[in-house]
């Protein structure tokens, strides 16, 4: 592949829809884990908010791979290692995009063993890690104006 510049219109459309599945789990009632379960409509709105969030996040960072580098990533955690390595991401935010992109791959591939706890548990606990990864490649996409196209 040739390197060429990074959709502003693809990179905006993910980053807005990162935000809202990311809002949507903010907003399930998670007070408390009697709550979340007392329908099951939360529990599948969650897990489809939290997996799609995830594989915005992931189509962003194979956006940033393929125009901005020329480089075609194929499987989900090759993209966070290919982003440390160009430099996108530290590694320890790769790290953490590993994990978040094996357990899309858990939720997908082996989603009856995805259990209400674990669910609850990740829109609680752990949901911030899908913002600080997505922060990192705002603000690296910020810091290289050069390497987007502004037409829409």
């Amino acid at each position: 592949m040739t390197p060429s510049q990074l959709r502003a219109k693809v990179v905006m459309e993910r980053v807005l829809w990162i935000r809202d599945m990311v809002s949507s789990i903010k907003a399930l009632p998670v007070e408390s884990y009697s709550t979340f379960c007392s329908d099951q409509r939360n529990v599948a709105a969650a897990e489809s908010y939290l997996r799609r969030g995830l594989e915005a996040l992931l189509d962003l960072g194979r956006h940033v791979l393929a125009k901005g580098f020329g480089e075609p990533a194929v499987e989900y955690k090759e993209i966070a290692s290919m982003l440390a390595q160009k430099g996108v991401l530290k590694e320890e935010d790769a790290e953490l995009l590993k994990e978040l992109a094996g357990y899309q791959n858990r939720m997908v591939h082996f989603y009856q063993k995805v259990s209400e706890k674990e669910l609850y548990d990740i829109c609680t606990r752990d949901i911030n890690d899908i913002e600080s990864i997505l922060n990192v490649m705002i603000q690296w996409v910020k810091d290289h104006p050069e390497m987007i196209d502004q037409a829409i």
